[in-house]
C-alpha cells in the first residue's frame, strides 16, 4: 500500500500530477482543489495517495493535497455508484467544507450542480453519507457557488505575483484559490488575498 509520496513535481495540469520520487516518475489523478494548493512545477511536494487495483483499469494512483480531502474521497468511494474517477470529479467541482456542508444539510440540489454528476447520483450521496459527515461550516452554502472550471492562468497571475511579494509559494496557491470565482481577475484575487493576509 502507498500512503504518500514525496518528490519533485515535474508536471501539473487538469485532474492529473507527475511527480518525480528517487527518479520515479508517478502519474497521480487529483482534484482541480489539490492541484490549486501544490507548489509549482520544479517543486518539492507531499502527496497522500490512494491505489487502485481493477481488472478493466489496472492500477491507479490518486492524490491529495490534505488527509481531509482523502478522507472525503475515501467516504465518497463507498456510495453506490460513485467510482474513483467521479469522486475526483465531485471534489474538483466544489471547496470541501462546502461539500460537507451540502451533505450533512442533505442538499442534493446544490451537489447535482457539479459537471459530471447527476441528480440521483446526488441525492445518493446525501442519502449515504449525511450520517457520516460534520459540516465544517455554518455559512450558506448558495453564498459560495460552486465552480466547475476555474481559470487557471489567472490563478497562476496572481499566485506569482503574491509570491514576489514575499508569500510563501504554498500559502499563495491556497489564498488565491480560496479566494477566486468564476469571474475574478488576477488583480481582484490579489487585493482579496492581500487584505487578509496583512500586507
Amino acid at each position: 500500500m502507498i500512503s504518500f509520496l514525496v518528490g519533485t513535481i515535474e508536471e501539473k495540469r487538469e485532474n492529473q500530477l507527475v511527480i518525480d520520487v528517487n527518479g520515479v516518475g508517478f502519474e497521480l489523478t487529483i482534484s482541480n482543489n489539490t492541484l490549486a494548493s501544490l507548489p509549482m512545477e520544479g517543486e518539492t511536494a507531499k502527496v497522500l495517495t490512494y491505489l487502485q487495483f481493477s481488472e478493466n483499469a489496472g492500477i491507479c494512483l490518486y492524490g491529495f493535497a490534505t488527509a481531509e480531502e482523502k478522507a472525503m474521497f475515501e467516504k465518497l468511494i463507498t456510495v453506490s455508484g460513485i467510482g474513483p474517477k467521479s469522486a475526483i470529479a465531485v471534489l474538483s467541482g466544489v471547496k470541501l467544507s462546502d461539500l460537507m456542508l451540502a451533505i450533512a444539510s442533505g442538499d442534493s440540489t446544490a451537489l447535482s450542480k457539479i459537471k459530471g454528476l447527476g441528480k440521483k447520483s446526488a441525492e445518493r450521496i446525501c442519502l449515504e453519507l449525511k450520517d457520516k459527515i460534520t459540516a465544517v461550516s455554518t455559512g450558506n452554502f448558495e453564498d459560495s457557488p460552486i465552480m466547475e472550471n476555474f481559470n487557471e492562468g489567472v490563478l497562476n497571475d496572481a499566485v506569482q505575483t503574491l509570491i514576489n511579494l514575499g508569500v510563501n509559494k504554498n500559502e499563495a496557491y491556497r489564498l488565491a484559490r480560496s479566494k477566486m470565482t468564476e469571474n475574478s481577475t488576477a488583480e481582484e484575487i490579489i487585493l482579496k488575498v492581500l487584505k487578509e493576509y496583512g500586507k
